[in-house]
């Protein structure tokens, strides 16, 4: 083990030491969890105080104490488990659960040797699916089982990963301290709710441990492209597309982890994955975090992402139900995921984390930032791996092409007169999912909220570069938005005109160009189609 590159780029942000090619935990820290894993009455931990007293002696004999936590945290771990908790919940936490997760802090280096030996196997005898540092720039995927997810949920709880060059590798925080002083410092009933999911994650797990596997995948579409993948489009790619519009489905209710098509969900991320989860945000990225928190073993190894990346993520369990949003936000109750599961052991829910342009004003209108908007989309909405044959659309002004490529394998390029029909017969796709034709996308107003993004503008974008990734259908929740009340027959009008990728982009742009030189004020929706909008007033 002490030869692979995964390990090596992985090793400093874990609190794992390594020698002889074993992996283990110092001897204190060891003895430590092992009280811990008795009960109450070996270690004396029955209290949130108590708890947050263990912590830091657990990172003392990690040589952590140079990395100082969140300054109100004991506080915040205090305030919970002997306040917020009620007196049977806080004896069952401590009688039961933390021992339980003590135990699996046991087994945490003998996991992941574990996970070292068979990753090759997820992939088919491929290598590079493990554990690693997933850098900006670099494509790749990484396979997880849920027991070590819940492993490393464990150490962030513990508190017990290394911050020392998170930052300098442009990577989010990890632990939960700045989660449990924000509850501290700035009580809200979000916050509190936002921990009661986290907390029913670890009572669930340390009771029936899931055995499935979760995917996450850094998706990129190179600046500097070549033959063998899809690079970063231009103006003039999507402006000559002939790639007709896929279906368009509007939801003016419900949320989109509701959906039951297995369609790929969009998360409004953050450029950092996971935004303020383990602060204090808590809008739709940050809920999706809370309601399945192995999404959040994400921020440990993904730097930041760049314009031309996205991040893909299949096969987290969801644990959680909800009401409310944003300051509304409270836990309901427990979830049980019913969700089919893939040949890999996967469940079938695929999250793609695309962030929006933030602030973007009347900038947002202008060519160069629709491409980065559109591109950011494309780029989480096409289908792309490097470890299995995987279909690849590339289009140029005179045709369409098919490309199969692999890292192991010969290149097969086959001129066809439609990527649609090419797409539809060709052979199943990557990772052992379903044919790609049968996955939408399900989304809704992305960028839109805090973002200050244009609703309209970016719905027209995302069906798009939906359309253009040969997505069959995008599924969109409006929220409730008034200025989509009109979408559905918007999408309808438009596609009744049979127009292509490029005959909506070209409209696109000469809309967004008036609106830019402010020789128009009306919205997309008003200006392409203003006889709808003549019928409300006539009603009026």
């Amino acid at each position: 083990m002490e030869d692979r590159e995964d390990l090596r780029s992985i090793l400093p942000f874990l609190p794992l030491l390594l020698r002889s090619s074993s992996l283990f935990w110092p001897s204190q820290v060891v003895e430590a969890l092992k009280a811990l894993g008795r009960g109450p009455l070996h270690s004396q931990v029955d209290s949130g105080e108590l708890l947050f007293l263990a912590i830091s002696d657990l990172r003392n004999s990690l040589c952590l104490c140079t990395q100082p936590l969140a300054p109100s945290a004991s506080q915040g771990y205090a305030f919970f488990f002997d306040e917020l908790m009620s007196g049977v919940e806080s004896k069952k936490w401590f009688e039961e659960v933390i021992p339980a997760l003590a135990n699996l802090l046991l087994r945490f280096p003998s996991l992941l040797e574990e996970h070292y030996q068979s990753t090759d196997m997820i992939v088919d005898g491929e290598g590079g699916a493990g554990l690693r540092l997933l850098e900006s720039q670099e494509a790749g995927i990484v396979f997880l089982r849920q027991e070590l997810v819940a492993a490393l949920l464990c150490c962030s709880l513990f508190c017990l990963f290394p911050d020392d060059n998170r930052t300098y590798k442009d990577l989010p925080p990890i632990n939960f301290d700045e989660l449990f002083a924000s509850l501290y410092d700035d009580y809200s009933q979000k916050q509190e709710n936002k921990i009661w999911c986290i907390i029913h994650y670890f009572k669930r797990i340390s009771s029936d441990m899931p055995k499935g596997i979760v995917s996450f995948e850094r998706k990129v579409l190179p600046f500097d492209g070549n033959h063998l993948q899809v690079s970063y489009p231009d103006a003039n790619f999507w402006s000559t597309s002939v790639i007709p519009l896929c279906r368009f489905e509007t939801h003016s209710s419900g949320v989109i982890e509701d959906q039951s098509g297995g369609a790929l969900e969009v998360d409004f991320a953050n450029k950092y994955l996971g935004g303020g989860a383990l602060r204090r945000g808590c809008v739709q990225e940050e809920i999706r975090f809370m309601v399945s928190p192995e999404l959040i073993v994400g921020m440990l190894f993904l730097p930041s992402m760049a314009e031309n990346e996205a991040i893909e993520i299949v096969g987290v369990e969801r644990f959680s139900s909800y009401t409310g949003y944003a300051s509304s936000f409270r836990f309901s109750g427990g979830y049980v995921d019913k969700r089919d599961i893939d040949e890999l052991g996967r469940r079938k829910t695929r999250i793609v984390a695309i962030d929006a342009l933030c602030g973007p004003g009347m900038r947002q209108y202008r060519e160069k930032f629709l491409l980065r908007e559109i591109n950011k989309a494309f780029c989480g909405f096409l289908s792309q791996t490097t470890h299995q044959p995987c279909r690849k659309i590339l289009q140029d002004n005179r045709s369409s092409e098919l490309v199969y490529a692999s890292t192991s394998t010969s290149v097969e390029v086959s001129k066809v007169q439609s990527a649609d029909e090419a797409f539809r017969n060709s052979p199943k796709s990557c990772h052992g999912e379903e044919q790609h034709d049968s996955i939408g996308v399900a989304t809704g107003n992305w960028g839109c909220g805090a973002f200050g993004g244009d609703p309209e503008v970016k719905t027209i974008i995302q069906w798009l570069a939906a359309s253009q990734a040969l997505r069959p259908f995008i599924a969109y929740y409006t929220f409730g938005s008034e200025a989509l009340r009109h979408l559905d027959q918007v999408a309808d009008w438009i596609l009744s005109h049979q127009w292509t990728v490029g005959d909506l982009w070209n409209m696109l742009i000469e809309y967004s160009t008036l609106r830019w030189k402010g020789e128009t004020n009306v919205g997309f929706f008003k200006w392409l189609l203003p006889s709808i909008h003549k019928h409300d007033a006539g009603m009026d």
